[in-house]
């Protein structure tokens, strides 16, 4: 063989092996992000899904150098922000953070669990207009008047909503329950008097408190929260028995890859680790929680089922009133 062809075989070779090596570099899995995530919050601005998005949109764009969209879609209680991430393409660049209210038993299985963000407590908060400083003097009011008090909540179903009723069952008492469309609407009127209680995630209603525009009397869990450790347990209050905390967590539709979970959990949970982000969670009024996706999805596992049971007391306790 000559020289020359020689040459030409050996050029010819080295292009098809370059060739082969940037095909096999282009079908590669790239990292991920590579583009904008967009973090769907299937409630309206100003709630603890929402607040809560905001500050780890911020941390994971600046982590990622990747730009974190929070679009609100709310509706329904959670549901129609819910289906619109349940049909996305499941690829990672959409996710929910999501709430008790966002998920049931017939549409968990569309999600795949990320991460556990918050799981805090709830604060048991009045308008001063009402008179009562303590969960005890709360109890004797909606005793003495049944069904007279108001409490509102982030829509029928919402964790706001059945955290009461929770409660009204252990404690015995009679309330009316005013339904939102969202946490920030129900707190606008429970600021101006129009209802007199919520449990209302720490976030949204602090502020408030700190103000005097509200009086906070408890909160919801079975200790005190690291965020408030100045306001006792209902169950230390008067209520024994009583626990329930309102969570947050983030969601991506249910094909999404697992490698692309993996990494999602690991962010959220080295965001969450960051003093910084703790010490604006809890200024907020959320605690950070921590843990793995399967951690998260047997936690979503228990609270549908200890939900679920709450509801289905409800709905015989409907059933057997007169007509």
């Amino acid at each position: 063989m000559n020289s020359a062809l020689h040459r030409t075989l050996a050029a010819a070779v080295a292009a098809a092996l370059c060739a082969t090596a940037g095909l096999a570099l282009a079908q590669a899995p790239q990292p991920y992000p590579t583009k904008a995530v967009t973090m769907i919050v299937p409630f309206p601005p100003a709630g603890g899904a929402d607040s809560l998005a905001r500050i780890l949109a911020v941390h994971l764009g600046n982590s990622w150098k990747q730009t974190v969209l929070v679009e609100n879609r709310p509706g329904a209680a959670g549901h129609i922000g819910a289906s619109y991430v349940a049909r996305s393409a499941p690829d990672g660049y959409t996710l929910m953070m999501s709430s008790t209210a966002s998920l049931t038993k017939e549409n968990a299985s569309q999600f795949a669990p990320v991460a556990l963000v918050s799981a805090s407590p709830y604060v048991v908060t009045v308008n001063p207009r009402l008179g009562v400083k303590n969960i005890r003097e709360l109890v004797a009011k909606a005793k003495a008047e049944p069904g007279k008090l108001t409490f509102g909540s982030s829509g029928e179903g919402s964790a706001s909503h059945l955290t009461v009723e929770l409660f009204k069952q252990v404690a015995d008492v009679e309330m009316m329950h005013v339904p939102y469309k969202g946490t920030g609407q129900a707190v606008n009127d429970l600021l101006a008097g129009t209802i007199d209680v919520m449990f209302a995630p720490g976030q949204t209603v602090m502020p408030h408190v700190k103000s005097g525009k509200l009086v906070a009397l408890a909160v919801t869990s079975a200790k005190r929260a690291k965020a408030t450790p100045e306001l006792p347990t209902i169950a230390d209050s008067g209520v024994p028995g009583y626990a329930a905390v309102g969570w947050f967590g983030l969601l991506a539709p249910a094909a999404t890859p697992k490698a692309v979970i993996a990494k999602l959990g690991a962010d959220v949970s080295r965001t969450l680790d960051d003093p910084a982000v703790e010490r604006t969670m809890l200024e907020a009024g959320a605690e950070p929680a921590e843990g793995t996706p399967e951690q998260f999805g047997r936690f979503i596992q228990e609270e549908l089922t200890k939900w679920g049971e709450l509801e289905q007391a409800m709905a015989r306790k409907v059933g057997a009133k007169p007509r």
